[in-house]
């Protein structure tokens, strides 16, 4: 059975296509999308794990998103929050309706690859912010794209009940090599360790006992510098 897994290049969605990929009865198509985001650094880590483990994968351009997403950190010139992921600052990092965009291009290839399901990596973390993350959302595209396809195509996020910890244990568990995924919201060449998913990122590994195998020995000690801060800021 084919399945088209949407994947950034970031820890989620390399934990999701890993994941898939260990069925060994699908047939896995990777889709990923520049948006014109701070953060394409990214891309460079979905090609490395679509063309190593897809049947086939593409990176489409919707930089077009930017034009209409100014308002979001992400995509426009406004200043990044360097807060906890679940501080009510981190809202300027919503891209309006990202998900929505990328999910309906997915669902539109996978009915012409006659694929019945889409994965995408939302998780329990991203609610508190992220509408597009959230059970509701997920079921409500889902019944969208099934009533919109004639393939009945449906969209699947296998990790929204999960939190961003047990994405590590479960990557550990699959062998992921996480030194080949990128969480940094900056763009910069090395992590920033102080935007949210940098933050969320540390915390994730932290509750597993181990050191994130992308950052060198100094900059973990201050990643978790870093992180008990924040920490402090939201308690």
């Amino acid at each position: 059975m084919k399945v088209v897994v949407i994947m950034s290049g970031g820890l989620d969605s390399t934990v999701l296509l890993h994941r898939t990929v260990a069925f060994s009865d699908l047939e896995v198509y990777g889709l990923s999308f520049d948006y014109g985001q701070r953060h394409r650094k990214e891309l460079e880590f979905a090609r490395y794990w679509g063309q190593k483990l897809c049947v086939d994968w593409k990176l489409l351009n919707i930089s077009f998103m930017s034009q209409i997403a100014d308002k979001s950190s992400l995509t426009g010139d406004l200043k990044m929050p360097h807060t906890h992921y679940s501080h009510e600052s981190q809202k300027v990092t919503v891209v309006p309706n990202r998900n929505m965009v990328m999910l309906a291009i997915a669902v539109a290839w996978a009915e012409n690859l006659e694929a019945p399901i889409v994965f995408y990596g939302a998780h329990l973390n991203d609610r508190s912010v992220y509408p597009d993350c959230k059970p509701e959302f997920v079921e409500a595209v889902s019944l969208a794209a099934t009533k919109g396809t004639l393939t009945k195509v449906r969209v699947e996020a296998p990790f929204v009940d999960k939190y961003k910890a047990d994405l590590v244990a479960l990557g550990i568990q699959l062998g992921v090599d996480f030194s080949n995924t990128w969480s940094c919201y900056e763009g910069q060449k090395r992590p920033c360790l102080e935007c949210a998913t940098c933050l969320e990122r540390t915390e994730a590994f932290t509750k597993n006992n181990c050191q994130d195998p992308l950052l060198t020995n100094e900059e973990w000690l201050h990643a978790l510098e870093k992180l008990e801060r924040s920490e402090k800021d939201v308690t």
